[in-house]
């Protein structure tokens, strides 16, 4: 009965750790601009199929995609209300400084004084 509780345990952390760690692909592809529906899956699915993937990442990838699906699967409302959002952040942050001028700012500033000797 010990043994039996003792590989329980065991299963069920093994299980928690897998699924807690998995859906990576998925994860890292919603951080950044809106890239359609399921990112993770076809991020995934790339790397298997593509030939110049290393050794080693292939079989993460292959662990990595049935849990990738589920994790888009959920964040399918997500993607649905991010689909008129295709700007990146840096593709935001550059209209912005174009709206506020930034850079006109910055090169009308006068030069800094450096290193000039004081009377």
């Amino acid at each position: 009965m010990k043994a039996l509780k003792k590989y329980t345990a065991a299963g069920l952390l093994t299980c928690a750790s897998l699924g807690a760690t998995s859906g990576c692909s998925s994860v890292m592809t919603h951080t950044g601009p809106s890239q359609g529906y399921y990112p993770g899956t076809r991020a995934s699915a790339s790397v298997l199929t593509d030939e110049n993937s290393s050794w080693a990442m292939k079989p993460l990838a292959a662990i990595d995609l049935p849990f990738s699906a589920v994790m888009d699967t959920l964040l399918l409302p997500w993607d649905y209300y991010r689909t008129d959002d295709t700007d990146s952040p840096r593709e935001r942050v550059r209209r912005s400084e174009q709206q506020n001028r930034t850079a006109d700012g910055l090169s009308q500033a006068a030069p800094m004084a450096a290193n000039s000797p004081t009377p």
